[in-house]
């Protein structure tokens, strides 16, 4: 607990961070709609264009991710998190002024060339930052309490959106994004990986794992070179089975993830005319339920289940969630099936935590950047896939009548990740135990 309470700093620059961008998040599809097809409840032009950009940002993040999580390992994480911190200020400021057309696509030019640089880099950087301060056997609740920050910075944005307009919203989230910037500067000490002498011999190879479960020796992890290669990524993928497991789910996961980006509020907007305030509303609630359960819940079940049993629930309930969506016949049942977030919430904390098991202190942000960049590899493929299956169910050309056939199929990849999480075994003994100095 007093490593956790060291890390206050970060969370509060994620919170003022997270705030700032999903405050947006209810009204952009509302200011889309305005700028594209005014007065219509379906434009196609706004599921496609949205599904570019999500490609576009998709392709950069695999390049930029790794780059910068990679760069962090060298020259601190505060120094690389301001970069896409400041980036992601311009496009809200642009939106603050006016959102007429012309100011809306300075802002969506502005805001695919920022996410491209922060999307996947903040989140990546502010695990790694986590992993240089807690101990292997305390990081799954400490990415747990990551995620729940998030989670409560979702809430108050979300709950800003619902009870301010549209303009003040932009603005209100331009001031935030700005504060965060200020705050993380002055406040957030900077992050440097250390370990021991014994640590450094490990990571140069002298020494190999020992997996207590079948006693085999496991080969060194490989020590990657300052600009990360796709050789470097199918290097560790082969020395560690676990990690490659947790790639493979963690790409459907965001597969998911981004079909759900590109398809959901679109969906209920044709579907049952929802509007800015139902979108809060709705975000709202599964924002609580996240808060809650990353914060509480998640700590007390992770030692009793481990990593590995909470990402195959998690799966589930999400695989679950999304079929329900898919056959909602009533506008309530979006809001009842809410339910499900509370144990969806953990997939993605016990992702990273099992991958960053897998190496050492000098290359957590290193894996965590490889990670989020075959995550984003997933956002380039995921709106390929879903924009246009949206656009065609949503549409009256649709082969046959199911409007939420692209919400099943995302579904469908969560239950393929569900399937790889089962086949999963608990991590061996890494080398954080050794870093630590805790007892074998």
């Amino acid at each position: 607990m007093e490593k956790l309470r060291g890390l206050g700093h970060l969370f509060g620059t994620v919170f003022l961070y997270g705030m700032a961008s999903f405050m947006v998040v209810p009204a952009i599809t509302d200011v889309t709609m305005s700028a594209l097809c005014p007065g219509k409840d379906e434009c196609s032009l706004a599921i496609y264009l949205s599904g570019i950009q999500q490609a576009i940002v998709g392709f950069g993040t695999v390049i930029l991710t790794p780059l910068i999580g990679n760069l962090s390992d060298e020259y601190g994480r505060k120094a690389l998190l301001t970069i896409p911190m400041t980036a992601s200020v311009i496009p809200l400021v642009i939106l603050a002024y006016s959102r007429e057309t012309k100011f809306f696509y300075a802002y969506f030019v502005l805001r695919t060339l920022a996410a491209m640089v922060g999307e996947g880099t903040i989140n990546c950087l502010a695990l790694a930052y986590v992993a240089d301060n807690v101990p292997g056997t305390e990081r799954v609740s400490a990415f747990g309490i990551l995620s729940g920050v998030l989670s409560a910075a979702f809430v108050c944005g979300t709950l800003a959106a619902r009870f301010i307009s549209t303009a003040l919203t932009f603005q209100v989230a331009a001031v935030a994004s700005m504060v965060a910037v200020v705050y993380m500067r002055i406040f957030l000490k900077d992050s440097m990986p250390v370990a021991d002498e014994s640590a450094r011999l490990i990571l140069k190879g002298s020494e190999t794992d020992i997996d207590q479960n079948d006693g085999d020796s496991v080969k060194k992890i490989h020590v990657f070179k300052k600009i990360p290669s796709i050789g470097d990524l199918i290097s560790l993928l082969r020395r560690s089975k676990i990690f490659a497991q947790a790639a493979v789910v963690a790409f459907f996961n965001n597969l998911a993830e981004g079909g759900l980006q590109a398809s959901l509020l679109y969906f209920l907007k044709a579907r049952f005319h929802f509007d800015k305030t139902q979108f809060a509303d709705l975000m709202l609630i599964v924002g609580v339920a996240g808060t809650l359960s990353q914060l509480i819940f998640m700590p007390l079940l992770a030692p009793v289940l481990r990593e590995e049993r909470l990402l195959s629930i998690g799966l589930f309930a999400g695989f679950s969630h999304m079929f329900l969506y898919s056959i909602a016949w009533a506008p309530w049942v979006p809001y009842a099936i809410t339910v499900f977030s509370i144990f969806a919430v953990f997939v993605s904390p016990c992702i990273r935590s099992i991958a960053s098991k897998q190496v050492g202190p000098f290359e957590q942000g290193k894996a965590q950047g490889c990670l989020s960049g075959i995550s984003s590899f997933a956002n380039i493929v995921s709106p390929l896939i879903f924009s246009p299956l949206t656009a065609l169910f949503l549409s009256e050309a649709a082969p046959f009548p199911y409007p939420g056939f692209s919400l099943m199929c995302i579904g469908l990849a969560l239950m393929i990740g569900f399937v790889q999480s089962l086949m999963m075994k608990a991590a061996p003994p890494s080398t954080t135990k050794e870093v630590f100095g805790e007892e074998p």
